[in-house]
C-alpha cells in the first residue's frame, strides 16, 4: 500500500514538474523517480520479508514451548499415576 501511494505521488509530481522542463531534465526527472520508485521497493520487500521471518521464528518458538509443556504434563501425569507424586 506505502509502494503504490509513493509510485502516485511521484508520478503526480512528476507531471506537475514536466511542464516547463526541458525534455533533458524530463528526462533526468524519470530517471531519478524510476531511481528513487526502485529504492522504495526494495526497501518494502525487505520489510516483508522481515516481517515473515520474525512471525515464522516467533510461531517456532511457541510450538517448541507447547511441546515442553505437553512432555512436562506428560512426566508429571506419569508419576501421578504411578503415585509417585511429592507433593
Amino acid at each position: 500500500m506505502k509502494t503504490t501511494m509513493a509510485l502516485a505521488i511521484a508520478l503526480g509530481l512528476g507531471s506537475l514538474a514536466a511542464c516547463n522542463n526541458s525534455p533533458q531534465e524530463q528526462a533526468a526527472d524519470n530517471i531519478e523517480a524510476n531511481a528513487e520508485n526502485s529504492a522504495d521497493m526494495i526497501e518494502a520487500n525487505t520489510e516483508n520479508v522481515t516481517d515473515n521471518m520474525q512471525a515464522n521464528a516467533e510461531n517456532t518458538a511457541d510450538q517448541v514451548r507447547n511441546e515442553g509443556e505437553q512432555d512436562a504434563d506428560a512426566v508429571r501425569n506419569s508419576a501421578d499415576a504411578d503415585g509417585n507424586s511429592t507433593n
